[in-house]
């Protein structure tokens, strides 16, 4: 770049912060560390136009605020990275015969695959599914490789991380920062231009600089990271973020980059400090899952996002906005969600998700509500995330099988069900977990979609054991609660 001539631009607009509802945290996350961002442009002698969400003028529209830019300075050429969201791609495509001046597109580099090489990976479609293209990427990188051979063996360590957390098991707090007067400014205009916007402010503790998120990035590689395997999936009422890194907002965001989140953890394998289950798992989930989210989000859009293998049309229950409901798990999940614009993998998965695929909620809604309320979330993870795992609304693109669990599963991974209004233990009746006869009612229902499915075989066998006046109850019930849920 040369800072004689070149402008940086950086325009807040309405587009982007309203298109959803998005987490009051999440809004004051982003808008807060663009800021600080260029301020810190600035100050390595950088000429920035930065235009602010609130200035008397702004258009509200990414090309809106880049016409009025392009008037207030003499430049022959529009350089920009390649955007994260089909929309916005889209949207730029057109800039070049607006503007009248060449369009030149940069690759991302918060990816450590490319479009175009995930696409070459993807040619032939034989053996598409993320553990494939994870090992595919392993033997790229070299991480955890001892040449062609994975280290240790294995190439995942998925059975040695599925512990449930001990009771009064000590977990250290994680780092979190007091808002600086930008932040608390940023806070200011949320308050007052987002008000009827999902989430609460009070608690919001983001870090909003690259220093900040490496000094997140170095507490968790020596508190968390070496229980981070063994509690991974754990669920525990009252504890947030357990063992969790909380580092995937700012990779998504840009302070910090996969390539050094993954080779910080590599680094304390290497020096004793993490055991190799721990960081393999860890390495897994930016290397293997969001890369290959990525992926396909780019390969199948913009068609793959009306894709409803299940023909799930129900709406989405108010309680995902509200957190009322006697369903323990449920209210402790989106409770912590309004708190913090963050819940971990299995919380969405396996709890939010969970239920949303027993109950049939249409993938739109569900999409846009995860898109909504998390911090971490922009549409090139989320939505096939969403779509693909938690609802299997791709018809097995993603997942090989839904991701479908009654309340047993919860029980083992949580302390959730004590106290709740229900009994994980009890199948049916008025005091039966929900979660219990859904499942098979979802079974049931779509037999015929999902039963040619060889690892649903186990499930559909039991099914068949099943006498026919249990499966009437359990129907009888399920229908009964779906009902009373479009209700409220």
């Amino acid at each position: 770049m040369d800072h004689s001539r070149d402008v940086v631009f950086i325009a807040e607009v309405h587009d982007e912060t309203a298109y959803v509802r998005h987490h009051k945290q999440k809004l004051v996350l982003v808008l807060s560390a663009m800021r600080h961002f260029a301020e810190s442009l600035r100050a390595e002698g950088m000429c920035v136009d930065y235009i602010q969400l609130d200035d008397k003028g702004n258009s509200g529209s990414f090309t809106g605020e880049l016409g009025r830019a392009l008037s207030r300075h003499h430049v022959g050429r529009i350089v920009v990275t390649q955007p994260g969201e089909w929309r916005v791609w889209d949207m730029m495509q057109n800039w070049g015969e607006i503007f009248d001046r060449p369009v030149e597109f940069r690759e991302d580099d918060r990816f450590l695959c490319s479009r175009t090489g995930f696409a070459d990976w993807a040619k032939g479609g034989k053996n598409f599914r993320l553990e494939y293209f994870y090992r595919h990427m392993r033997r790229k990188t070299g991480w955890l490789m001892i040449g062609d051979k994975p280290q240790g063996g294995s190439w995942n360590y998925d059975a040695e991380n599925r512990k449930k957390l001990p009771r009064d098991f000590p977990i250290p707090p994680n780092r979190r920062f007091v808002p600086d007067a930008t932040t608390r400014d940023v806070m200011a205009l949320v308050r007052k231009r987002f008000v009827g916007h999902f989430g609460d402010l009070e608690s919001f503790g983001w870090a909003v600089t690259r220093e900040d998120a490496l000094e997140v990035l170095q507490h968790f590689i020596t508190n968390f990271l070496p229980q981070f395997g063994n509690y991974q999936d754990a669920m525990k009422a009252g504890q947030d973020f357990l063992f969790h890194s909380l580092l995937s907002p700012y990779i998504n965001i840009g302070l910090l980059s996969p390539r050094e989140v993954c080779e910080a953890t590599l680094t304390a394998y290497h020096q004793g400090s993490a055991p190799l289950p721990a960081v393999e798992g860890f390495v897994r989930q930016i290397l293997g899952w969001r890369e290959f989210m990525r992926g396909v989000y780019w390969m199948k859009m913009p068609d793959y996002a009306q894709t409803n293998f299940l023909n799930a049309k129900r709406p989405l229950p108010d309680f995902y906005w509200t957190g009322e409901t006697n369903i323990r798990c449920l209210r402790e999940v989106i409770e912590a969600t309004r708190r913090n614009a963050y819940a971990h993998h299995i919380q969405r998965l396996m709890i939010t998700g969970n239920f949303a695929l027993l109950t049939g909620v249409a993938p739109a809604q569900v999409e846009e509500w995860y898109l909504s309320v998390y911090a971490d979330a922009f549409e090139w993870v989320e939505l096939p995330n969403t779509h693909g795992m938690a609802l299997h609304a791709d018809g097995g693109l993603i997942g090989s099988k839904p991701y479908a669990a009654s309340g047993a599963y919860i029980d083992r991974m949580s302390d959730y069900c004590a106290g709740c209004a229900y009994d994980p233990k009890i199948k049916l009746g008025v005091k039966a977990c929900p979660f219990n006869y859904l499942y098979w009612y979802f079974l049931i229902v779509n037999e015929a979609r999902l039963k040619p499915n060889p690892r649903m075989a186990l499930p559909y066998r039991s099914l068949a054991r099943m006498a026919d006046e249990q499966r009437q109850q359990i129907t009888e019930q399920a229908e009964q609660f779906l009902a009373r849920l479009a209700s409220r």
